[in-house]
């Protein structure tokens, strides 16, 4: 969606024949968003798209909230969830609400159907794993700090080499660059935190000619779906347009830093409908004299923020680990824990490594996520609670 691409084979115009070697012609099929007014791709398929076998509802996958609705911060911790199941059949919802959902999965088997989800845009940050997604518009190489832009609709699957944790942020709406980073045609303009040339598209198209029964997975309405294709999804010769999954790697993003503390939207990475995308990566501090590295105490009163703490490091918390994630929810005022205001002076860099979701709605915590909750966390602002721990540095 960045901007234009194409692989393979495609005739010199749109909407016209083009012959196959053997005889007859490629199947055309638009995929596009906004009533043919947005982004869209042309993909030509040996065989028709539409050829069926079977269909069936395979469950329901409604995200379930916690019924205690205690306004309070809250930690849980995602290292505690075991390994297990598919990468995008057994994902653990962790918050939701009607524009945004967040779930987290560590799998332990490859997945031999094809995923396709209907009813959202997927931004998948690989916390751990290498290997491949596979597309109709080709195999894009999946590397840890990976975000994977899979806008709705596109048919995919997961190849890990290695084992993987994701973190999946499930959109309602659709995922872009924000507005701001862009020029009048769509270009990202200097001073942005990053450039096209940091974003990765698929690069090698492979092509199937196989007929049989082909399992897809498609979640929609709320739950999964089974349609079994008469041939291989990946059918595609060739196609071209702005609509296509892409990667950018959170290393990858310039962080934008400043005399005194900058507010968290330099870190803006993606926009959606009712929520943003951050990421806190390692940067030197600001450099007044008397700067104040560690955040101020905020109150954000449009937004609850969640942060998925991709190391162990982040300057203005103590308590959280590789792979916590707190939810600071409108309502209450946050900041730094004890000590960490006053422990930020003086020093000059950090290595934090962050992924931040605020929405613009109030977020449910979902029940599948409690058993991991650390209930002492809403007392770690108050020395003596029975969450305060001094701070270490």
């Amino acid at each position: 969606m960045p901007f234009y691409h194409t692989l393979g084979k495609i005739p010199r115009k749109r909407h016209i024949a083009f012959p196959k070697p053997e005889g007859g012609i490629y199947n055309e099929q638009l995929v596009g968003i906004e009533g043919f007014t947005g982004p869209a791709a042309l993909l030509y398929h040996i065989h028709p798209p539409t050829t069926v076998k079977a269909a069936r509802r395979l469950l329901e996958t409604p995200y379930e909230a916690d019924p205690d609705r205690t306004l309070k911060h809250r930690h849980f911790r995602t290292a505690q969830i075991a390994r297990g199941g598919s990468p995008t059949l057994n994902r653990v919802p962790l918050l939701f609400n009607d524009d945004i959902a967040m779930l987290y999965v560590a799998p332990d088997k490859q997945d031999e159907h094809f995923y396709r989800n209907a009813q959202g845009d997927e931004v998948v940050y690989v916390a751990e794993g290498e290997g491949t997604l596979e597309t109709q518009y080709g195999d894009l190489p999946i590397l840890p700090g990976d975000y994977l832009v899979i806008h709705r609709h596109i048919l995919h699957r997961y190849k890990f080499t290695k084992p993987a944790k994701l973190l999946v942020m499930e959109s309602r709406g659709h995922i872009r660059p924000p507005k701001r980073y862009l020029n009048n045609v769509g270009q990202l303009v200097e001073g942005a935190p990053y450039s096209e040339r940091d974003i990765r598209v698929p690069r090698e198209l492979k092509t199937y000619d196989e007929k049989g029964d082909f399992p897809i997975i498609v979640k929609q309405y709320n739950g999964l779906n089974e349609i079994v294709l008469d041939h291989h999804p990946l059918d595609v010769v060739g196609w071209d347009g702005q609509f296509y999954p892409w990667a950018f790697n959170i290393h990858d993003f310039e962080p934008i830093v400043g005399r005194v503390h900058q507010p968290p939207p330099v870190h803006q990475t993606f926009q959606g409908d009712g929520f943003v995308i951050c990421s806190f990566c390692p940067r030197p501090y600001d450099f007044h004299p008397q700067a104040i590295p560690a955040p101020y105490n905020h109150s954000n009163v449009d937004s609850d923020e969640v942060l998925f703490y991709a190391s162990a490091e982040f300057m203005s918390r103590k308590g959280i680990e590789y792979g916590s994630i707190t939810h600071h929810p409108d309502g209450i005022p946050h900041g730094p824990h004890p000590g960490r205001y006053e422990a930020s002076i003086g020093q000059t860099h950090t290595n934090e490594l962050a992924v931040m979701m605020d929405s613009f709605r109030p977020l449910k915590v979902a029940k599948a996520v409690l058993p991991f909750e650390d209930a002492k966390y809403m007392y770690s602002w108050v020395e003596g609670g029975p969450g305060f721990a001094p701070p270490t540095s």
